[in-house]
């Protein structure tokens, strides 16, 4: 059963926008959101199907890395996103949408604006608030899913010393408490919304994407022995850098950002 702090503002989504058909299902701890929402997405579950839970015992983060999920002091959930057949050429842009939808998300809960990094991070300042993970499931038939995990730092937490130091929570940066139900509520209609957009337009997806990104122009990063200067993000989602030999693009990657 859903908590009552994240029941009754899902209940108020549902009344003000009765178009979005969210399955919220919740777990009080799992070992990740991301498997259990896969395991979903390879059979029949619709599109707005969503895998929350309070703690992620192995959360999953990109390339592998793991996803620090304390109990209750953030927001771990998957959707399941069922894009149209004609919208598979702008599926390399789900994640971009995806961040759009989360960062807009928590502006309208919580007014905090926080900026978006390549590819999938929500961050201020310098340290992460949120991550975003996407993956595709039976691409190009007809059964085609992407799953979308989202994890949201709320509360402040004991997080291992090198996470600590590039991690921080909402109510670290608003000073105050935060109600996560209205937080949860606000980030699942950002990213339906943002999804829809992406499918209607991905232009738009991708103005708004460039407008919350600062740092995807004019940053140092550095990536396997080479070093560039950012210089946007190509209609892909590739992001673009000046290096000494010209101008590469970057669709994948570990980089070191100099923020």
């Amino acid at each position: 059963m859903i908590p009552e702090e994240l029941a009754a503002p899902l209940a108020a989504l549902r009344h003000t926008r009765p178009d979005i058909r969210l399955d919220v299902r919740w777990h009080a701890s799992v070992t990740s959101t991301m498997d259990l929402a896969v395991a979903a997405a390879e059979g029949d579950t619709a599109h707005g199907f969503v895998v929350a839970a309070g703690e992620q015992t192995a959360g999953r983060g990109r390339r592998g890395h793991t996803w620090q999920s304390p109990p209750d002091a953030g927001l771990y959930f998957s959707m399941v996103v069922r894009p149209s057949a004609h919208a598979t050429a702008s599926l390399p842009l789900l994640t971009l949408a995806a961040g759009v939808g989360v960062r807009e998300g928590i502006r309208g809960a919580t007014g905090l604006a926080p900026d978006l990094k390549w590819p999938n991070d929500v961050i201020v300042g310098r340290r992460k608030l949120a991550g975003i993970l996407a993956e595709a499931v039976a691409l190009r038939t007809s059964q085609q899913a992407v799953v979308v995990g989202v994890g949201v730092n709320v509360q402040a937490a004991a997080y291992p010393p090198d996470v600590a130091a590039r991690a921080t929570s909402l109510e670290d940066e608003l000073g105050r408490g935060v109600d996560r139900g209205a937080v949860l509520a606000a980030v699942l209609l950002g990213l339906w919304d943002s999804v829809a957009a992406l499918e209607r337009n991905p232009g738009d997806i991708l103005q708004a994407w460039r407008a919350a990104s600062p740092s995807a122009a004019g940053t140092r990063v550095e990536w396997d022995a080479t070093h560039g200067i950012t210089a946007g993000i190509d209609d892909t989602g590739a992001l673009l850098l000046r290096t000494s030999l010209g101008t590469e693009r970057i669709i994948a990657g570990e980089l070191q950002w100099h923020l």
